[in-house]
């Protein structure tokens, strides 16, 4: 039973803190469409995807009119596409970008390799397509995981994926490289993630299911004003406590999207998402707790603090949390980090320290257009290093703008928002990038 008085903390958190579901993501399976033909393969593909998720914006919108409750996004996620392509993925890209259009979703992810430890025909070929695909397309997003803590890390992957995001910035140069937005390069990547770019239905998934990422910084931030100058164990207490509330929506909401649809309920994400409007910040979270800037001295250990506490609080309002779960650090996606970048205060280093403590990783952030496609390699080899030894989900989504240096600003609009072109470190790293091979697991992988 819901309480009058949760009723009207919903109420105020919707209309005064920003708070919404950032995405109701339907995954589908589509193992059951492989085909020796590529442009068969891509029907099956459209076809599965319009019956299965004809009643997803509809029904999203409606649960949204009636319990009061803001759902920003209706998403789909697939089966990555190099386990089904035979042949050719890019007519299978076009099929999916014209079913997300037909369904009416604003991106589908899926477009996606598994090469944690090696590469098959099939995701060289995925691979290879990915810049023309991301130019060419409107709403398919692609991830590709290069590394796991029971695998190590697959540096051959890694130097091709530096490559890839030199060459769709190239092809989307002229919106400010935005097919680079729509790819994400992982480690530890997982088979249940709700949000885009890196959401894909994984292979130890069901037939289909409902997963709900929600949000709500501005939430937070809310409620430690209410304690300010008290020790970090009110402080972790309260962000509990909030995250608790916020995630019992999320609960409702995917409950009532799996009995109207009929499809299994997945997992709650509970990831603090950011968006550039003020008021909506992780940043102004940790600044609440009393850093000037984000970036400054103290602020990996209120980001640990935050992404615990988020942890503890709403894993007991949901029978199932997965995805990513915890705190998202965007650069162009939140209103705090950018002026932060901008400011100096927040750099690529500090970012990537951050990130040992937080639920994802380097994400979002425009690079100068001449950064070399070594040097993106060596920032995903280090994000997945730090992935692959502390055992978690860690990724970088850079952005290379093209013709613009440090300093510069990036425009993507809508929730992807704008960022500070930040700074690479110039010193070289060719010969280690072309060594190639793999990177082998740590010891603790070993736990059988």
């Amino acid at each position: 039973m819901i309480e009058t008085g949760e009723i009207l903390q919903t109420m105020a958190m919707i209309q005064e803190q920003n708070f919404d579901i950032r995405t109701i993501t339907l995954g589908i399976n589509l193992l059951d469409c492989s085909h020796p033909s590529p442009e068969a393969c891509a029907q099956r593909v459209y076809d599965k995807i319009c019956r299965v998720a004809k009643d997803l914006v509809r029904t999203g919108e409606a649960i949204e009119r009636e319990l009061g409750i803001p759902i920003v996004n209706k998403r789909i996620s697939v089966t990555p596409v190099s386990l089904i392509c035979q042949g050719d993925p890019r007519p299978i890209a076009k099929a999916l970008d014209r079913a997300a259009k037909e369904m009416g979703v604003n991106f589908l992810g899926g477009y996606s390799a598994l090469m944690h430890k090696g590469a098959t025909l099939a995701d060289e070929r995925l691979l290879v397509s990915i810049p023309e695909v991301l130019s060419t397309t409107e709403r398919l997003c692609s991830s590709v995981n290069v590394g796991s803590t029971r695998a190590g890390i697959n540096m051959n992957a890694v130097r091709e994926m530096g490559e890839i995001i030199k060459k769709t910035a190239a092809l989307t140069a002229d919106t400010d490289g935005l097919g680079c937005a729509k790819l994400v390069v992982f480690c530890n990547a997982p088979e249940d993630n709700p949000f885009m770019a890196g959401a894909f239905h994984g292979p130890g998934e069901g037939d289909c299911c409902i997963n709900v990422g929600i949000s709500g910084p501005g939430v937070v931030k809310r409620a430690l004003e209410s304690v300010k100058g008290q020790p970090f164990d009110v402080v972790a207490e309260t962000i509990k406590k909030t995250a608790f509330k916020i995630t019992r929506v999320g609960q409702l909401v995917a409950q009532e999207a799996s009995q109207r649809l009929n499809i299994p309920f997945g997992i709650v994400d509970l990831s603090l998402a950011p968006t550039p409007a003020r008021g909506d910040s992780v940043a102004h979270v940790l600044t609440e707790m009393g850093l000037e800037m984000a970036g400054a001295p103290g602020t990996t250990a209120a980001l640990a603090l935050l992404n615990d506490a988020v942890k503890k609080g709403g894993v007991m309002a949901s029978n199932h949390v997965g995805g990513l779960s915890g705190a998202f650090i965007p650069v162009s996606e939140d209103i705090g980090m950018i002026e932060a970048a901008s400011a100096g205060a927040l750099t690529l280093e500090k970012l990537e320290a951050m990130t040992c403590v937080c639920s994802v990783g380097l994400d979002m952030i425009a690079i100068p257009g001449d950064t070399s496609a070594a040097a993106i390699s060596g920032i995903i080899a280090d994000e997945a290093a730090i992935g692959m030894v502390n055992n978690k989900t860690t990724a970088v989504r850079v952005i290379p703008a093209v013709g613009k240096k440090a300093g510069d600003t990036v425009e993507f609009g809508g929730l992807l928002g704008f960022a500070p072109v930040m700074p690479v470190n110039p010193y070289g790293n060719e010969k280690f990038v072309a060594r190639g091979g793999r990177i082998p697991a740590p010891l603790h992988s070993l736990r059988n």
